[in-house]
């Protein structure tokens, strides 16, 4: 525990257990100066770990018990590793003079965390500690991913200096200093001048900006302003730069745009800045365009295009660079059409916030949301349905972020995420935006937040179904099938909300909606929300292609159940799009 608090440790997320009970003791010592946010899940204490990690760009730290406690850990751990998140996992170890005995709660550990984990040790002996403390902090945050101490219970109420073994090796204990030196972040020099070289060629140049590039806001839209040149944006990197903008064209892929869909098929040079962006079907053809990249992981640049001139730095401090060695576009006829798209793709989203639809319309309430939240508001997402609206009627203005499960997607985040963002910026205005699935996994982590006395908000998109999941089926030409929860009763989670001591409301009626958000917004304390929304709204893409259109019309004839109701809301839909 000294030597976490030497890293500047001050959180650590958890749930303890008798595997862990030495740990529990170090933190009881020390907890006027590392504090023990207890969980009600293991995966929650995962999840928030990696949200700190996200949000501050400190190492994230989670604790859980030996056997059960550690497996339920996994699935935030994975999220930390594919996000590339700094996070530190401690977990604990049946004693030393009992393992390979098959010991109740023995599971091997060091073999189950072999795939998430960049660092993963089980502690043999106390005086390791703190030498191999240091070394898996530092390779957490080196690597940007996990990494993993399990120490044996034995291990855990030894005396610090206990050293019970005659040392052979001509070497001693480890013995460092919580110290991080992170690499030098400028490109070489040659790269950056081929890098110009290749974007002041160009006649088209668009911008493809990820979550490395967060903290280079101004870098981001000095580049482009130079260059002429529309940014896009990944969903993880959606805070990059305000989507108010004049160079922001929203994100591409599923989730995407418009114009982002067209101004990838029509530069003629793309430049990939702090993204690793997965989806190659939404990139250009290999070929097509030139390519230049600039990436922190040199095993990460080239490997979604065949990259003309890939630069291995930070992206503020080589933007930085590169600035200098870029000449100013006078021609912005490449800029101006794509803000002109971009003012068409606006008004027709905002077309779709319709206070007048009964179901209530999805893009109605994240209207609201935005509309009412601060400016430096944090908004934070599960993965379904819900990341298709946070992603088209979020605003991201001011200091407004924006946090998800980029890689993984994974179910449930949404409010461990706002937990412990909450406590990471007491000061801050923390909303979840969360569906009804992923917030029933882990609903009990609002009474945490209540116990902790956060005051984060929860508004649940409830279209009491796995809608995602629903019209993902629907575009492989399936009928749905398994993802619809019973009509009777439709969960009310403000219920639970409410007996957990916070404010909860109900809302089933669009006219309800404003009202109730900002009675929820204004709430001394954790508040809930959960709106029933049209459970037939279609995510669709903001370009539809022919395929898809045709799975989506085999899939009515197939069978598709409710199809009367869906047709009915998208012909909605396009109705308002052209105005009426």
């Amino acid at each position: 525990m000294e030597r976490l608090i030497d890293w500047g440790v001050d959180t650590v997320f958890g749930l303890p257990g008798d595997g862990i009970n030495g740990i529990m003791e170090g933190l009881r010592r020390h907890r006027d100066r590392i504090r023990f946010l207890l969980v009600r899940h293991e995966e929650a204490a995962a999840f928030m770990a990696t949200a700190h990690a996200k949000a501050t760009g400190r190492l994230g730290v989670c604790l859980a018990t030996s056997g059960p406690g550690a497996i339920h850990l996994l699935n935030g751990l994975y999220d930390a590793k594919l996000d590339h998140a700094p996070v530190l996992a401690i977990t604990g170890m049946q004693e030393t003079s009992v393992l390979g005995t098959g010991y109740q709660q023995e599971v091997h550990l060091e073999h189950l965390y072999a795939d998430v984990a960049e660092y993963n040790l089980i502690v043999d002996n106390p005086v390791q500690l703190p030498g191999v403390v240091d070394i898996a902090v530092r390779t957490a945050l080196a690597r940007r991913g996990v990494a993993h101490l399990s120490l044996p219970n034995d291990i855990q109420v030894a005396d610090a200096s206990a050293d019970p073994w005659q040392h052979v090796a001509p070497a001693r204990p480890p013995a460092s200093a919580p110290i991080y030196l992170s690499a030098p972040g400028v490109p070489r020099a040659e790269d950056l001048e081929r890098a110009a070289r290749v974007l002041n060629e160009g006649r088209r140049v668009a911008l493809l900006a990820g979550a490395g590039a967060l903290h280079a806001r101004e870098e981001v839209l000095a580049v482009a302003d130079k260059l002429g040149a529309p940014v896009i944006k990944t969903l993880p990197g959606k805070g990059v730069i305000p989507d108010d903008s004049p160079f922001a064209v929203g994100g591409i892929g599923l989730l995407g745009t418009r114009p982002g869909e067209e101004l990838i098929d029509d530069c003629d040079t793309l430049f990939m800045i702090g993204t690793n962006f997965p989806y190659t079907k939404h990139l250009p053809e290999p070929g097509k365009v030139r390519v230049v990249q600039l990436e922190a992981d040199p095993i990460r640049a080239g490997v979604r295009m065949p990259t003309e001139v890939p630069m291995i730095g930070d992206a503020k401090e080589g933007l930085q660079a590169l600035l200098p060695l870029l000449r100013t576009r006078e021609d912005r006829s490449h800029l101006t059409k794509y803000q002109q798209k971009m003012d068409d793709w606006r008004a027709k989203m905002t077309s779709l916030e319709d206070a007048d639809r009964d179901p209530v319309a999805p893009q109605y309430v994240v209207g609201v949301i935005d509309e009412l939240a601060a400016d430096d508001a944090i908004l934070t997402c599960d993965s379904g349905t819900i990341a298709t609206w946070a992603a088209r009627h979020w605003t991201i203005r001011g200091g407004r972020g924006f946090y998800l499960s980029g890689n993984l997607a994974t179910m449930a985040p949404g409010l461990p995420y706002a937990i412990a963002m909450q406590h990471a910026f007491p000061g801050r205005q923390i909303i979840a935006y969360v569906g009804d699935g992923g917030f029933s996994m882990l609903m009990a982590e609002f009474l945490t937040a209540v116990h902790n006395g956060l005051p984060i908000k929860v508004v649940i998109n409830n279209n009491n179904s796995l809608g995602q999941i629903l019209w993902e089926q629907m575009v492989l030409g399936y009928p749905e099938h398994g993802v619809r929860f019973s009509t009777h009763p439709i969960a009310d989670f403000s219920a639970w909300a409410r007996s957990c001591g916070g404010f909860g409301a109900k809302v089933t009626k669009a006219k309800d909606v404003r009202n109730t958000l900002v009675q929820a917004l204004m709430h001394d304390g954790p508040a809930l929300v959960d709106i029933d929304v049209d459970p037939d709204e279609p995510p669709m893409p903001g370009k539809v292609e022919y395929q898809q259109a045709k799975k989506f019309t085999q899939a009515f004839l197939k069978g598709q159940p409710r199809r009367v109701s869906i047709a009915t809301t998208l012909f909605k839909d396009r109705l308002q799009q052209f105005g009426d």
